[in-house]
């Protein structure tokens, strides 16, 4: 039986820069987050997972980390990190912090001690080679930035590794120093008092040791075959659970790049002792012509459903765990890109919040979900900050892809989609700076927190509810999974069974009626709606819904 308070419990991922700014510079800060604690506590959510505030360059908006022990000085001061953990406590939330150990910044003084050359002993902190035979990269394996992996260090003719941006050199995890290092600076945070930790692209820690050249035959023979899931990453994770997961009882969750269920049942079945959970980006991907990522193009419903029903059923067989979401802050809001944001952008928030919940795994809200925040639909690449975003443009626009063209490809599957600024009101910046946003111009919305308060048909008090039946009801983390109609493309429904309890989810992704039949075998049930997003109907074995209509029904004998 699953009862991990985590199984039953939900997480709400705060992207601090776009949250809440409280001293005027534009930037969303520790003290904001702890000015909105109590609203936090209001929404029922159990975990926070805050996106890094380490000392960085702001490359990659803190990902590419300079000092692991060190709150840069735009989010505030470890004593507000401190006093948020504090307050978060005392409110019975916990906190889940961010942390990045495939790659440190450029800036990060391993890596500035590295620059010194091939005898410093911080060199083998990092992945150097020498040339190809004839000249240029080592190999032909491509950043997820655009390019090449590697960088040319001139002073040592050397290359180094950075799967992502530049300024991000990869660690060298094979070093045991290296590893040492890793597993202490963990424990300090664990004695903090922190409750777990997001880890990113963790599953890319271990490499292949012989560096061969992929085909480039596919936009997946990017080189990922020889890096993702690699040859010592579960021996590593392991350890790391043995040293301080395990020992200061983090609840912890894996960033999963192009991972297989076989590989995440492996990371997250308790008996290997190493990630709690872990998510993946099947589904995310089904919009990606070919695996493409930056190409126009619309998902089918029944790819979609695919995707989450093999993960749902080989996690679930497997003893592995789930983490359930829809949106982050690496992609595009999922109201538009999934449902209709427009016409039915109430209607069709609830709908996703409600196929999500009724799911086995951990279900994670991103900031601005739970008032059905849009895409920020910018119209020029200057109102970009995102350097993947910028890059890819250059390269969209280098491959002969029109200016158009890509500014809407970037409309629909930029990253900076989600990182908006929060709307907490109809004031200026929709109440989430007195001075100029980071991100700008602001988001002409009139969803804002403050209205979704005050009505009680909102979305935000779905995702309460939905939250509370989580917590409440075993059926949610025990129950076997079963898709009902896979064939439909309007249609998505599901059941749960659990100990004589039925739980069934339907949801309908268009924008007209649908007539959904409740399967023969429960029609001599007790049924009560659990959940919906219209107003109650009578219950019959002959549904008509709505667009964009869900149900989340529970059946007894």
């Amino acid at each position: 039986m699953n009862n991990e308070w985590w199984q039953k419990g939900t997480v709400y991922q705060i992207y601090p820069r776009s949250f809440n700014d409280t001293n005027g510079d534009g930037i969303g800060d520790i003290r904001g987050i702890i000015e909105k604690l109590d609203y936090l506590a209001k929404l029922g959510i159990d975990l926070l997972w805050l996106t890094p505030m380490y000392v960085s360059p702001q490359r990659d908006n803190g990902y590419d980390i300079a000092d692991y022990f060190a709150i840069d000085p735009q989010y505030g001061t470890m004593a507000d990190f401190e006093e948020l953990l504090e307050e978060a406590h005392r409110r019975g939330l916990k906190i889940m912090m961010d942390m990045v150990v495939n790659h440190t910044s450029y800036q990060h003084h391993w890596f500035q001690e590295a620059l010194k050359g091939k005898d410093n002993p911080y060199r083998d902190y990092y992945i150097w080679k020498d040339p190809a035979t004839g000249g240029g990269p080592p190999n032909n394996w491509l950043s997820k930035f655009s390019g090449s992996a590697w960088e040319l260090d001139a002073a040592s003719g050397q290359y180094y590794l950075h799967l992502y941006e530049v300024g991000m050199p990869d660690l060298n995890w094979e070093n045991p120093k290296l590893q040492e290092e890793i597993y202490q600076m963990m424990a300090w945070w664990g004695e903090k008092g922190i409750d777990g930790f997001r880890l990113d692209v963790i599953n890319n820690i271990s490499k292949n040791p012989d560096f061969p050249n992929d085909s480039l035959a596919t936009a997946q023979d990017d080189g990922r075959k020889f890096y993702v899931d690699g040859p010592h990453v579960h021996e590593y994770l392991h350890h790391m659970n043995r040293r301080v997961f395990d020992k200061y009882n983090l609840v912890t969750v894996g960033e999963m790049s192009s991972t297989t269920p076989e590989q995440c049942i492996k990371y997250t079945n308790p008996e290997r002792q190493e990630l709690s959970m872990a998510f993946n980006f099947h589904h995310m991907k089904v919009d990606y012509p070919g695996g493409k990522k930056w190409a126009s193009a619309k998902y089918r419903l029944t790819d979609l459903k695919r995707v989450m029903a093999e993960w749902q059923l080989k996690i679930a067989a497997g003893g592995g765990w789930n983490a359930l979401f829809w949106t982050n802050h690496d992609q595009p809001r999922a109201l538009a890109r999934f449902a209709d944001d427009q016409a039915y952008r109430e209607q069709s928030a609830k709908l996703l919040a409600i196929i999500l919940f009724g799911l086995q795994g951990t279900t994670y809200i991103y900031q601005g979900e739970e008032i059905a925040m849009t895409d920020a639909n910018f119209t020029d690449i200057s109102q970009y900050d995102d350097a993947e975003s910028r890059n890819a443009y250059k390269q969209m626009l280098a491959n002969g892809v029109s200016e158009t063209d890509a500014l809407q490809i970037l409309r629909e599957k930029s990253r900076e989609n989600s990182r908006i600024p929060m709307q907490w009101n109809d004031g200026p910046n929709h109440g989430f700076t007195d001075g100029t946003p980071w991100l700008a111009p602001i988001h002409e919305d009139s969803w804002t927190v403050e209205k979704a308060l005050a009505n009680p048909d909102s979305i935000f008090y779905t995702y309460q509810r939905l939250i509370a039946l989580r917590r409440g009801h075993d059926i949610f983390a025990n129950g076997d999974f079963a898709l009902l109609d896979a064939a439909s493309e309007t249609i998505y429904d599901y059941e749960r069974q659990w100990n004589g309890e039925t739980l069934l989810v339907v949801g309908n992704f268009s924008a007209e009626e649908q007539v959904w039949n409740l399967p023969e075998r429960h029609h001599d049930k007790n049924c009560q709606i659990l959940e919906s997003n219209y107003p109650h109907k009578a219950m019959t074995n002959k549904i008509v819904l709505q667009p964009y209509e869900a149900l989340m029904l529970h059946l007894t004998i």
